[in-house]
């Protein structure tokens, strides 16, 4: 099973956003994660699509577009444009979920599906074989810096039977309070890409705290 990691920009300077994309470039970090908030579909406003493209011209790894936003299938063209290569739509945002995976498919993309923490996975039953990847929220999305909801273990072990058990290749990223402290777990759960924000950029040695957590199997926490 893969151990990836994806830095969430929200949490980078953005006063000096490029010396942030310059060490996640040079870091082990796999995927740069966008956070795009909405204000109507989660209680805060990030940024959009002129961001994205900046980071785009800049980042050379992929681009882990998360879409916190209503009505996520009018953007899709959009997103592709400015540079995702994968797109994430809220199961709870998505009405017509099938259609809007198809499209991003489409469009080029790999396509990923987030679940909020009051969401069961098995919504996901008849998309699962259809996504590339399934985020689950381990905190209620819209901030970064939250605390980490301990029933996002059973919810991974859950998730990760029913990929096993389907035809699906999804690989299952986690968002939301992600440390040193969980990250064994998490990955010891299920989880494939762990997302985080406020603890790579905050810490003191970003470069090596991106390659603990990739790397990171030492310490766990009873999750019981």
């Amino acid at each position: 099973m893969s151990k990836m990691v994806a830095p969430s920009l929200l949490s980078a300077d953005f006063t000096n956003l490029a010396k942030d994309i310059e060490m996640v470039n040079r870091s082990e970090a796999d995927w740069f994660h966008l956070d795009i908030m909405d204000g109507v579909f989660v209680p805060n406003i990030s940024f959009g699509i002129p961001v994205v493209e900046a980071v785009n011209k800049l980042a050379k790894k992929p681009l882990d577009v998360h879409l916190m936003i209503v009505q996520p299938e009018r953007y899709i063209e959009a997103f592709k444009k400015a540079g995702a290569d994968l797109l994430n739509v809220h199961l709870e945002a998505s009405t017509h979920l099938h259609r809007t995976v198809e499209e991003i498919h489409k469009n080029g993309m790999k396509a990923g599906v987030t679940l909020n923490p009051h969401t069961p996975v098995h919504l996901l039953d008849d998309i699962i074989e259809m996504v590339d990847l399934v985020l689950i929220m381990s905190v209620n999305p819209g901030f970064g810096g939250q605390q980490f909801i301990e029933n996002t273990y059973r919810k991974i072990e859950r998730l990760r039977n029913m990929v096993d058990k389907s035809n699906s290749k999804a690989l299952i990223e986690v968002d939301g309070g992600v440390t040193l402290d969980n990250a064994a777990n998490l990955y010891r759960a299920g989880a494939d890409v762990l997302v985080s924000g406020s603890f790579i950029f905050n810490s003191s040695d970003p470069l090596q705290t991106i390659a603990q957590l990739k790397n990171h199997r030492a310490k766990t926490v009873d999750k019981s």
